[in-house]
């Protein structure tokens, strides 16, 4: 256990990796690869002739044979090298309490830095005649603020304000809140869209379902905040959920698959052949706005 963090109460590892990972707010997404990680990570070791072994019992031969399998057999991208790594490195620190000199000379495999794909203010309007519904909204806020995917799916209504133009970003990337700028374009769009949202909250209420997920166990200090109006998904999912650390059912807001189904259909259609995902929207957003003579 490292020093300062608080006692593991589980004794099954994967759950102490688990337990480790929330005490740290970690995402849900990371908590789930480092646990992937962790878990193929001793199999793997097991499968090398010496039996299922505790993490605590191996050491660098191990994590670098691993790491080299990673490279050489599955010939990862660096990106999911760096993942493992991250996951194990976690594991030996955080988990055991492990901080051996070993650690910090495995190297880290450096990311080719490529150019992103922009697109043009025309492939972006033939991009959008080929959406509808609530992804083509979504899109096109995206495009319009230069939000990242998860930070539309997760806005929240409060912090939509229509008449200043202005959407608040919490908890951005670097856990920094940020205004954008909203176009007065999307504005009718997303009164509609408020309107649609209402009457889903007002159903969700009815029929005493559970509220949304707030941040910071917010639903303790205030056991009724997640219930309320402002706290709803501007996005949110049509479908209920089962939250997979409290096992409360409630409304998620829409799942990031569902635009990038939606996208990818609409680039076949549009018949643009460069490579596009939902972050090329961000990047055709800087991109027209340099363009434009903004500094």
């Amino acid at each position: 256990m490292k020093p300062g963090a608080p006692p593991l109460l589980s004794s099954r590892l994967l759950d102490q990796v688990r337990e480790r990972v929330r005490y740290k707010h970690y995402s849900l997404k990371t908590e789930k690869a480092y646990l992937y990680w962790v878990r193929f990570f001793i199999r793997w070791s097991a499968l090398q002739g010496k039996g299922m072994r505790h993490p605590r019992d191996m050491g660098a031969p191990e994590v670098e044979a691993f790491l080299a399998m990673m490279a050489n057999e599955r010939k990862v991208s660096a990106s999911t090298h760096n993942q493992a790594l991250s996951a194990v490195l976690f594991l030996y620190r955080e988990v055991l309490g492990i901080d051996l000199p070993w650690l910090d000379n495995i190297g880290r495999p450096q990311q080719t830095k490529r150019i992103p794909s922009v697109l043009t203010k025309e492939e972006v309007a033939a991009l959008f005649a080929h959406m509808d519904g609530i992804t083509a909204l979504l899109a096109q806020l995206l495009y319009g603020t230069g939000m990242r995917l998860m930070e539309g799916l997760r806005l929240r209504v409060k912090d939509l304000d229509c008449d200043r133009r202005a959407i608040i970003v919490r908890e951005a990337k670097g856990n920094k809140d940020r205004v954008v700028m909203l176009p007065q374009s999307l504005v009718p769009a997303l009164r509609v869209q408020m309107r649609v949202t209402r009457s889903q909250w007002e159903a969700d209420r009815q029929a005493q379902r559970g509220g949304v997920e707030v941040p910071h166990a917010l639903d303790a200090k205030y056991p009724k905040v997640g219930y309320t109006w402002g706290w709803f998904w501007m996005f949110p999912s049509p479908t209920l959920s089962i939250d997979p650390r409290s096992g409360v059912e409630r409304r998620h807001h829409l799942f990031e698959e569902r635009l990038q189904r939606a996208l990818k259909t609409a680039v076949t259609r549009a018949g643009i052949a460069k490579p596009v995902s939902v972050h090329t929207l961000r990047h055709s957003f800087a991109t027209h706005l340099l363009q434009s003579g903004t500094d």
